[in-house]
């Protein structure tokens, strides 16, 4: 029997189009970001995910300094955004380090439509991937990001 690849899998019923939840998550990253998930030293000022496959995925601190998280794999306007994580276990920025990040957006309605959010290839942590993977599915975790997105999603 093959063991499941370690990941976190989460979804969430989004009250507006598909089409306005893509760009809430890929252009207003921080209307859904929570400040106190930062890896800067300063508060963050903005979480920027640059629209293009290569683009920087980072947080700009109130001080100016950026902070790097990853980058964009790929992306598929109003339907799937792929985001490489590049945050080892001490959350540092490691070029060379990677798990990914993708969300995709499905219709149910007018104006509504269901996020499928996954952070797979957890692997990446070696010894300590069970305990990532336990940490980034905790209510403190991942989970407060969609909570995040959704709350964006039925702002204005």
């Amino acid at each position: 029997m093959l063991k499941e690849k370690l990941a976190v899998r989460l979804s969430a019923d989004l009250a507006t189009s598909a089409e306005r939840a893509y760009r809430i998550f890929v252009s207003e990253p921080t209307s859904w970001w929570p400040t106190a998930h930062s890896v800067n030293s300063s508060p963050i000022k903005a979480v920027i995910i640059e629209p293009k496959a290569g683009g920087r995925w980072y947080e700009e601190g109130e001080d100016g300094s950026e902070k790097d998280w990853g980058k964009v794999i790929a992306l598929e306007p109003s339907t799937c955004v792929t985001l490489a994580w590049q945050l080892d276990g001490a959350y540092a920025f490691d070029p060379n380090f990677r798990t990914e990040v993708e969300a995709w957006f499905t219709p149910t309605g007018p104006n509504s439509c269901r996020v499928e959010f996954e952070h797979r290839g957890l692997e990446a942590y070696g010894a300590a991937a069970e305990q990532m993977q336990e940490m980034l599915a905790s209510p403190g975790g991942w989970p407060l990001e969609v909570e995040g997105l959704a709350k964006a999603c039925m702002a204005g």
